[in-house]
């Protein structure tokens, strides 16, 4: 269930939306949607002209009609210029400097792309194509035993319109060399697809609740989550990776991606400046967030059983203590996650080739796109 960027509505407007009933509140949802993203296309384009004329005050002024034309004629071009703002660079010479999450990683090439930011202020390595050698890490994972499971909520309509393209991309993308366990929660076990799955690869159906309102479903998946690592998936698989089911995977989503605690940069906000990054403001939620290291997509992320289980327990804490206290996190599970990977940094970070949106059209930073958001129906398939 994606997110996608909008600016925090005023509290007044919140408390007004929470007054009203559950169909007139996805209606005001995509309404300032809309509004939030036409707000966000000026802003950013006044951002760029400032960025590239800060000095010359006077050609500044020029660039304003030029933007408008590029504003009115194609939104498309506003994306271009989006990929153009800078990115921090690596500070570090080699890998070897890297805060490791195992050895293989010091094969890493931090230098191999200079358009992109390839490592963390805190040591962890950012990882895009063209930085690691795929069959070296496979051979390492598969040395050391690693196993994944992979986590999924398929709730409602959601089961009908994406499990199965899900589970058959993966089958061909995720972990292909490693064994992997699927733990598909469900409210209805009965219309789960029947998936061709090759050797060392399974499925466990889990079934679930199914609540009123689609952020519960949301939020409620890291309780889920949580039981699930410490009855079973603890006991058979190393790494634990979480992923909303509306995606496709179509690019190697391998064992590169694996580590202690991995979070994906959210491809919508990765070449924004921190300011526009829409934490949760409200000094009334545990998700809080005055600023931060990056913007993390909660649509992935995973590591350690462990570190995930930690996570899942923590985020589901605060979204409890926030339900006591009648507050709901700006973007729900995904303002917890990111206030949780500000406090305990991820040793590994995935670029948004690991959770692309074709809507945001050509980047040439992006050279391959491992796993892409599916066509989007949210008036049909969100209950409320």
């Amino acid at each position: 269930m994606h997110r996608k960027p909008c600016f925090p509505a005023p509290q007044s407007e919140n408390k007004q939306i929470q007054q009203t009933d559950n169909h007139m509140r996805m209606h005001l949802f995509t309404y300032n949607l809309h509004v939030a993203e036409t707000f966000r296309s000026w802003v950013n384009i006044l951002f760029y002209c400032r960025y590239v004329q800060k000095s010359k005050s006077f050609k500044c002024v020029l660039c304003f009609p030029i933007a408008l034309c590029v504003l009115y004629f194609t939104s498309s071009s506003l994306q271009l210029l989006i990929g153009l703002l800078p990115m921090d660079k690596c500070s570090l010479e080699s890998a070897k400097m890297l805060s490791l999450d195992n050895s293989v990683d010091t094969s890493l090439d931090l230098g191999s792309r200079h358009d992109v930011q390839t490592c963390t202020s805190w040591k962890a390595p950012i990882i895009w194509d063209g930085m690691f050698d795929p069959g070296l890490y496979d051979q390492t994972h598969k040395r050391e035993g690693s196993s994944v499971a992979l986590t999924v909520f398929a709730v409602g309509r959601y089961l009908d319109a994406y499990l199965s393209t899900f589970l058959n991309s993966s089958e061909h993308h995720f972990m292909v060399d490693l064994p992997v366990t699927y733990y598909v929660f469900t409210d209805n076990p009965e219309k789960m697809p029947d998936i061709k799955l090759a050797p060392q690869r399974s499925i466990k159906v889990i079934k679930v609740e199914r609540h009123a309102r689609w952020q519960d479903i949301s939020m409620m998946r890291m309780k889920a989550i949580s039981g699930v690592i410490e009855s079973d998936i603890r006991h058979r698989c190393t790494h634990v990776f979480c992923f909303d089911v509306d995606q496709v995977f179509t690019g190697r989503f391998g064992s590169e991606a694996l580590g202690d605690s991995v979070a994906v940069l959210h491809a919508y906000y990765y070449r924004l400046p921190r300011m526009w990054y829409t934490y949760d403001r409200n000094l009334k939620s545990k998700a809080y967030m005055e600023n931060g290291d990056f913007y993390y997509h909660a649509a992935v992320f995973g590591g350690s059983w462990r570190s995930v289980k930690a996570l899942t327990e923590a985020c589901y804490q605060s979204i409890m203590e926030d339900k006591e206290n009648g507050v709901e996190a700006l973007w729900h599970d995904e303002s917890h996650l990111n206030k949780y990977m500000w406090l305990h940094k991820p040793s590994r970070v995935l670029s948004p080739e690991y959770c692309w949106d074709t809507s945001i059209g050509y980047r040439t930073d992006i050279r391959v796109s491992r796993l892409l958001w599916a066509p989007k129906h949210y008036d049909s398939l969100r209950t409320s």
